[in-house]
């Protein structure tokens, strides 16, 4: 998950695949082509002779974005008036599309720009108002990857705490053992805690394993503390367990805890900010993503890991993760004392 999360799942939108239609010919429509051809964002795989034939290649899906260039597109650059492009882009995916339209303006407006200084001087180009100067804190270069590993920490415990732990239990139910461990003199609380225990040493060792790999691997810098992310850390694990243990309670065979695990994975994927934004999503799902434990965990460890912020501005994250998982592990004790007794 580690590898295949870290670098094929990227918001980096690079080498889209492009098909060209130039009907002017002109060295002033080669020199947009070029543009589009040196960004880094743009591919041109396919030039064509005739615009009718750079719809179906977007409908195939072999070009992302289409560019044509009309005739007498450099002849109307000469006399000063206002000359149009069409582009066409690939709105299946709507997020790609969304971001090449942004790249694909930039281009088109340093290309106009080039032209305007060319054609009357840089003294001639009036200066803006207000020019921006933009810093980006915390991910300067605004890599994916950055954002991406530390959240697979999370999803990696998630999916293998909350997982493991809820087939533990029902096996012995499966096996016929749990009659054996009701008579022993065992108590509840015991026997919880001795099936979670390898549990939170295995989410340990994963959070060891991911950090690591992402320090030397990805090169993804930890800014903050990382003895303040292994307790953090065990606040999200109580919880994870504390699921894992509840689910173990209304499931009779490993196939059903199984099943009731991986439905509760991807809501936990999907609203917590993992991939999206909470701030995008409906005003009514936004308020149920305050009943998902990992979004607070996710804001922590991406704070300690970008930001290297503490705990006290982790602190109100820390304490619902500290109230969720008294909470569901007190609900797990109590139903597993009620099915013992």
């Amino acid at each position: 998950q580690l590898v295949i999360l870290g670098y094929a799942v990227s918001s980096d939108i690079k080498h889209l695949s492009t098909a060209v239609c130039d009907l002017d010919r002109t060295p002033q429509s080669r020199a947009l082509i070029d543009r589009f051809a040196t960004s880094g964002y743009f591919d041109i795989r396919h030039t064509v002779s005739d615009d009718r034939h750079v719809k179906p290649l977007v409908d195939a899906g072999q070009a992302r974005l289409g560019l044509v260039i009309p005739p007498r597109f450099a002849a109307k650059l000469a006399r000063q008036e206002t000359a149009t492009i069409q582009l066409l882009l690939d709105g299946t995916d709507s997020n790609t599309a969304t971001v090449a339209q942004g790249y694909v303006t930039q281009i088109v407006n340093a290309e106009a720009m080039r032209i305007l200084v060319e054609r009357l001087g840089p003294k001639a180009v009036a200066p803006a108002a207000v020019e921006p100067t933009v810093r980006v804190w915390f991910n300067p270069d605004l890599k994916s990857v950055n954002f991406m590993v530390p959240g697979v920490v999370a999803l990696i415990l998630t999916i293998v705490t909350m997982t493991m732990t809820a087939t533990a239990i029902v096996k012995e139910k499966e096996r016929g053992t749990i009659e054996q461990l009701i008579v022993s003199p065992i108590r509840p609380v015991q026997l919880m805690l001795g099936k979670a225990i390898p549990f939170v040493l295995i989410g340990y060792a994963d959070i060891l394993l991911v950090v690591l790999v992402g320090l030397l691997w990805f090169r993804v810098p930890i800014a903050g503390s990382f003895a303040l992310l292994l307790f953090l850390s065990g606040l999200f694990i109580m919880t994870t367990l504390g699921l894992g243990l509840l689910i173990s309670t209304v499931s009779q065979t490993q196939q059903q805890a199984m099943m009731l695990g991986f439905f509760a994975n991807p809501p936990f994927m999907l609203l917590s900010g993992f991939i999206f934004p909470i701030a995008s999503m409906p005003e009514p799902m936004q308020y149920l993503t305050y009943l998902i434990p990992l979004r607070y965990f996710l804001v922590i460890i991406r704070g300690i890991f970008l930001k290297g912020v503490g705990l006290d501005v982790l602190w109100p994250q820390a304490l619902a993760l500290a109230v969720f998982g008294v909470a569901v592990l007190v609900l797990s004790a109590l139903r597993f004392q009620k099915r013992l007794g």
